[in-house]
C-alpha cells in the first residue's frame, strides 16, 4: 500500500481504505491532464514568491508537460496503492526530480486542487457540448429550410389540430437549443472562475498571487472569497447539471416525436436504415432503437441535477467527503450527452420526410381554423363562423382549402430561421472560448 499524502505513523485498515477511496482512482483519470495544468500554473506562481527556485521551475514544468502528454494520449495510470491523481502526479515528479517534486504542494490543499481540476475539466467538456449542440442545431436549421413548404398536421392532446410544417417542426427544436445554449453559457461562466489559492477553504499564510494563476489558466475571474470557493464544490456541478439536463430535455422530446412520426400509423418520416434494427421473429420490423436509446439516455441525464442536489444540498460550509460521490455521477455525464447529440445530428442529417401526408383525408379537419378565419375576415362574426364550420364538419360537408398563407413572424410562411441563427451565433460568441485556448496553449509551450 502506497503512503498517503496525509498519512502519519499508523496503517489504515484495508477495508476502510477500500471504502473511502471508492471509485476515486477511476474517476480521477477524467481529471488527470487538468490536474497537471493546475499544477503548472501553481508552481509558476510559487516561483515568483520564492517557494520554488528559478532553476527548478523549468525542470518541473517540463516534467509536468510530459505527464500532460501521457494523460492526453490516454497513457496516464494511477498505480495500485496510490490514492488519487494528485498523489500520482507528485509521485511521478518526485521519482524523476527528487525532493524538488515535493515542493509543488506548497500553498495548496487537495481541496482547492480538486476544485480547480473539476473547473478545468468541466469548462473543456462544456465547450465540447456547446460545439455538438451547435452541430445538431445546424442540421435542424438545414432541414427546416429544406422542408419549409411541406405541410404536416399539428397536434394538441394527440388530436389532429391545425396545419403545421416540417419547417416549423425542425425549426422548433433548433430554437429550443438556443435557450439551452444560453443556459449552458451561464453554467460555463459560473464554472470559469478560479478557486486555486483557497487551499482547504480558508486561504494560506503564504503570500499567494491568485490573480496570476487566474490569468495563467485563462479563467474569467477568481472565486474571491476562499470560503465560498470551497462552498462552490457541488454547486458548480449542480448548475452545470441543470444546463446539461436542459439540452437533454430538448433532445429527448425530439427523439419521442421522431419515434412516433416514424411509425406506420403516422409515416411522416423515414429514419436512415443504418439507424434502425430488426426483430428476431418479425421480418418486417425496422425499429427506431437509436432514437429510443437517445430518449432514455437523455431522460437519465435529466435526473442528474437531483442526484447532485441530494448529495450536497444539506451540507454546511466547509469540505465533506460526501462531495467525492458527486464525481461518480457527474464526470461521465458529458460523454453520455455528447454521444446523444452526435447520434441525433447524424440521424437528422439523413432523415427522409413524407411530402404527401395530406393526401390522406383524415387530416382535412385541421384546416377548419383556416376556414373560420377566412369567414371572419369576410365579415362574419367569429362565433358564427366557428359554429358554421363545426356544423359542416359534423354533416360531412366541409371541404378544406389547403392553400394557406401565414405571414406573421415564426409562422409557416415566415420561419425567422435567419434570426434564430443570429441568436445562436450571438450566444456562442459570448462563451469566449478563444481566451481559454490561448492561455492553455501558452502554459503548455
Amino acid at each position: 500500500m502506497g503512503a498517503k499524502l496525509w498519512q502519519k505513523d499508523f496503517e489504515i485498515n484495508s477495508e476502510i481504505e477500500r471504502f473511502t477511496v471508492g471509485r476515486d482512482r477511476e474517476m480521477d483519470l477524467y481529471l488527470a491532464k487538468y490536474d497537471v495544468l493546475g499544477s503548472m500554473a501553481h508552481i509558476t506562481m510559487l516561483e515568483t514568491i520564492g517557494l520554488i527556485a528559478a532553476d527548478e521551475l523549468p525542470q518541473l514544468l517540463e516534467a509536468l508537460r510530459e505527464i500532460y502528454r501521457q494523460a492526453d494520449n490516454g497513457d496516464f495510470e494511477i498505480e495500485e496503492g496510490i490514492e488519487d491523481v494528485h498523489s500520482q502526479v507528485e509521485l511521478m515528479l518526485t521519482r524523476k526530480l527528487g525532493d524538488m517534486g515535493k515542493k509543488i504542494h506548497s500553498g495548496r490543499s487537495r481541496n482547492d486542487q480538486v476544485l480547480v481540476d473539476l473547473k478545468l475539466f468541466t469548462r473543456a467538456r462544456l465547450q465540447e457540448i456547446a460545439e455538438d449542440t451547435k452541430s445538431l442545431f445546424d442540421e435542424l436549421i438545414k432541414k427546416s429550410n429544406q422542408y419549409k413548404d411541406v405541410l404536416m398536421p399539428g397536434y394538441t392532446h394527440l388530436q389532429v389540430a391545425m396545419p403545421s410544417s416540417f419547417g416549423l417542426w425542425f425549426g422548433a427544436y433548433a430554437e429550443s437549443l438556443t435557450d439551452d445554449m444560453l443556459f449552458l453559457q451561464a453554467a460555463y461562466k459560473m464554472t470559469n472562475r478560479n478557486p486555486l489559492g483557497s487551499a482547504a477553504g480558508y486561504g494560506s499564510s503564504f503570500p499567494l498571487n491568485r490573480q496570476m494563476t487566474t490569468d495563467l489558466l485563462g479563467f474569467d475571474s477568481m472565486n474571491y472569497n476562499v470560503v465560498y470557493a470551497q462552498m462552490g464544490r457541488g454547486k458548480m456541478e449542480r448548475n452545470v447539471a441543470f444546463a446539461l439536463a436542459s439540452i437533454a430535455g430538448t433532445v429527448a422530446k425530439m427523439a419521442f416525436d421522431a419515434c412516433m412520426f416514424n411509425s406506420q400509423n403516422f409515416s411522416f418520416v423515414k429514419l436512415p436504415k443504418e439507424c434502425t434494427t430488426g426483430s428476431s421473429i418479425m421480418p418486417h420490423k425496422k425499429n427506431p432503437d437509436v432514437f429510443e436509446l437517445i430518449r432514455a439516455k437523455c431522460n437519465k441525464i435529466q435526473s442528474l441535477p437531483q442526484q447532485v442536489m441530494l448529495i450536497m444540498n444539506n451540507l454546511p460550509c466547509g469540505y465533506f467527503r460526501d462531495l467525492q460521490i458527486i464525481k461518480e455521477v457527474f464526470l461521465p455525464a458529458f460523454g453520455e450527452l455528447t454521444d446523444c447529440l452526435q447520434m441525433a445530428a447524424y440521424i437528422i442529417n439523413r432523415i427522409e420526410v413524407n411530402a404527401h401526408i395530406l393526401d390522406n383525408p383524415i387530416y382535412a379537419p385541421m384546416f377548419s381554423v383556416e376556414e373560420v378565419n377566412r369567414l371572419a375576415q369576410e365579415g362574419m362574426p367569429f362565433r358564427d363562423a366557428y359554429k358554421k364550420v363545426g356544423m359542416d364538419i359534423e354533416h360531412g360537408e366541409f371541404t378544406p382549402n389547403t392553400n394557406i398563407h401565414h405571414t406573421h413572424e415564426g409562422s409557416i410562411g415566415n420561419l425567422c430561421n435567419d434570426r434564430i441563427e443570429a441568436l445562436m451565433a450571438d450566444i456562442l460568441n459570448g462563451f469566449n472560448f478563444g481566451r481559454v485556448k490561448e492561455a492553455e496553449e501558452k502554459l503548455l509551450k
